[in-house]
């Protein structure tokens, strides 16, 4: 009986043993399952964000753009209102200063138009013809832009007196470019080019081809091809070239100063009016002077932005 009762006991452990082994074996066994079984993606409420959130960058950017663009400006415009209605008017209507104003605006008008016309022309060189050195030469659009504005104006300078290699080709007929009104929008052509030609260029290389070839295979000729199926398309940024153009011809001091000949109700320019003022230490003078320009290059980039909200519009179909 001993006997039996000792191989029961080895029976009942060894059973016990391999029941312990087959549930190890089946924790394994799922452990592995559980481990291969493909990780199932996390489901996100919102879109992938790498840096901070919106509170944190939110407050970064109106910090940094409060302090470099609207506390400037807006310490202009209070420096102005100090001096009130009426000697804010008288500032600007100034003979000399009403003068500078339409040579300023005039020449940038005229200058932004010639850009329209020369900067679309270009861009389309550039988009649609392959030759040697076009690299190079759509590199050197942005020269304006990385070149100083006084070495700028003292190259034209050069290049446009009388004496100069350009100049002089024109002296002997009685034109005269620099220190005349046509040597600042000159000057002012030069430096607004590469604003008209960056913003149509990316337009013309998402233009299709396709339309120009089935009007060349209609019978329809280049001209009406360009007026009825690209201009369309190329108008809402050439607009915005042009704006941006005129917006940067309207400011500019370094590269005509040089040019221009600074002669008062000829020739001299509004942010010319604006230093003679600050030499002077007449802040209210500058500052009132300085404001009609500030309000004037934001209409401009207001109209741009209303015409650019309208051409998506039109493009969403609304």
């Amino acid at each position: 009986m001993a006997d039996e009762r000792r191989n029961d006991g080895v029976r009942g452990a060894s059973a016990a043993g391999a029941g312990a082994a087959g549930e190890d074996l089946a924790g394994t066994d799922a452990k592995a399952a559980i481990c291969a079984a493909p990780a199932r993606p996390r489901r996100r409420t919102g879109p992938v964000r790498v840096i901070p959130g919106f509170g944190l960058m939110g407050g970064i950017t109106l910090t940094a753009l409060s302090l470099i663009v609207l506390i400037p400006l807006a310490s202009i415009v209070l420096t102005a209102a100090k001096a009130g209605p009426a000697q804010f008017l008288s500032e600007i209507t100034r003979p000399r200063v009403l003068s500078a104003f339409w040579v300023s605006f005039s020449t940038a008008f005229v200058a932004s138009a010639i850009n329209a016309v020369f900067g679309t022309l270009l861009a389309w060189v550039l988009v649609r013809y392959r030759f040697p050195g076009r690299t190079i030469l759509d590199g050197m659009v942005e020269l304006p832009l990385a070149l100083p504005t006084a070495v700028a104006g003292i190259a034209l300078t050069s290049l446009t007196t009388d004496q100069g290699w350009v100049g002089s080709l024109f002296a002997p007929y009685g034109i005269h470019l620099a220190y005349t009104r046509l040597g600042i929008t000159v000057a002012l052509v030069f430096v607004g080019i590469p604003f008209v030609v960056r913003t149509v260029q990316p337009v013309l290389e998402k233009l299709d081809p396709s339309v120009e070839e089935a009007a060349d295979v209609m019978g329809v000729s280049r001209a009406r091809t360009f007026l009825l199926a690209i201009l369309p398309e190329l108008l809402p940024a050439l607009l915005t070239g042009f704006g941006l153009a005129f917006s940067r011809c309207l400011g500019e001091y370094g590269s005509v100063v040089f040019i221009a000949g600074n002669l008062p109700f000829q020739t001299e320019i509004a942010p010319l009016v604006i230093m003679g003022d600050l030499e002077s230490y007449d802040y209210v003078a500058a500052t009132s002077v300085a404001v009609v320009m500030l309000a004037a290059a934001f209409l401009v980039l207001f109209a741009m932005g209303l015409v650019q909200a309208r051409s998506n519009r039109i493009l969403r179909g609304k």
